[in-house]
């Protein structure tokens, strides 16, 4: 038998016969569906030989193909790459790129001021020349990283795989403090917390960076980093060791005459044992609510052809004359255009007549 139904028009007005609903939904970031990536699991990935220079990608070593997060090196000094004559540094470029998307336009000649005043700073005052980029895969982020529930942890280690000396803990201040507006969306300090994520004491007076969680980018002062890790040489105590002998710790490159790689300094701290990263992402999911209200005088017949015969389509069933009995099973929604864009299907069919009304609410949820 053919589906039969009718037509009922909604008042699509906000909270007539429509209600919005919007719900953060937080997830695990990693492509493998985990909160953290943890040291033995990262490993570098690259486009080129020549990204190299200035950036790194981090990828899974169970799907080393699939780039998790990326890690650039920024310097207005162009240092840590080979400058030849009369060009410009991969690395200056690079600074000047994320100070024009994240910064306003009336700091983006002043660049990065990220330490904080106090003691404890590595920058009393003044522009961070100097820093190291983590940007997430968009894919991965949904609409945005989820503040207050991630953490870098880095190490200097004695060797990869080996219990790390000076961990460094780090995550965002949006428990304490109210965000930053910014031409890249709200902006939070990034501080130093403990391994259970617990914000430090030292925080209020230290500032490694700033976290932008709509454009998924932490962005971190390479002088504050030096400062809290310091790398000494290979034949140092304390020492900390990376796949070339030159990338000790954060101690980076000052100089434009070679190309040391600095991006790959930032992903050899993760690597040492209790080094990791753990991140959540967030999603805006919008549920619009509809009323359908089905009226006493409404839906109580059916317009499927076979009901009636004759010329002059009398009811073929005698039970349809007065106050019949029909069945409500499903409601189908369509826009202005007459275009079908949801159907739902009741769990138990609906009785309806002359007697009875009903609201049935159709929810949507993308």
């Amino acid at each position: 038998m053919a589906i039969a139904g009718g037509n009922i028009t909604l008042d699509s007005t906000e909270g007539m016969d429509k209600i919005s609903q919007t719900e953060k939904v937080t997830s695990p970031y990693f492509s493998d569906g985990a909160t953290t990536l943890a040291a033995a699991n990262i490993v570098t990935s690259s486009l080129t030989d020549t990204n190299e220079k200035y950036f790194f990608g981090i990828s899974n070593n169970n799907t080393p193909t699939v780039e998790e997060f990326n890690v650039a090196f920024g310097s207005t000094n162009g240092f840590g790459v080979n400058v030849e004559s009369n060009t410009k540094s991969e690395t200056e470029a690079i600074y000047k790129q994320y100070a024009g998307l994240l910064l306003a336009p009336t700091e983006v000649t002043g660049g990065f001021v990220i330490s904080s005043p106090g003691s404890d700073s590595a920058i009393a005052s003044g522009r961070d020349e100097e820093i190291f980029v983590l940007s997430s895969r968009r894919s991965n982020m949904k609409d945005r990283i989820n503040k207050g529930t991630w953490q870098i942890s880095l190490s200097g280690s004695l060797s990869n795989g080996t219990a790390g000396a000076d961990i460094l803990h780090l995550k965002d201040d949006s428990v304490n403090e109210s965000p930053t507006a910014t031409p890249a969306g709200d902006r939070y300090n990034v501080v130093s917390c403990s391994s259970a994520g617990v914000i430090a004491a030292q925080s209020t007076v230290k500032n490694f960076g700033f976290f932008y969680p709509d454009a998924g980018i932490v962005v971190l002062s390479a002088q504050e980093l030096s400062a809290s890790m310091p790398g000494k040489a290979a034949n140092v105590d304390d020492v900390v060791i990376f796949e070339d002998a030159t990338h000790t710790g954060f101690g980076y490159s000052k100089t434009t005459n070679s190309d040391s790689k600095q991006a790959l300094r930032f992903i050899n701290c993760l690597q040492p044992t209790s080094a990791a990263l753990k991140f959540r992402d967030e999603e805006d999911q919008v549920s619009a609510q509809y009323f359908c209200r089905v009226r006493s005088a409404q839906m109580n017949f059916s317009n499927n052809p076979t009901f009636v015969s004759g010329s002059l389509n009398e009811l073929r069933q005698k039970t349809m004359k007065g106050n019949p009995t029909t069945f409500i099973s499903s409601v189908q929604l369509y826009n202005e255009a007459g275009e079908m864009v949801a159907v739902g299907n009741l769990s138990t069919p609906l009785k309806k007549n002359f007697s009875s009304e009903a609201t049935i609410k159709v929810k949507l949820t993308y």
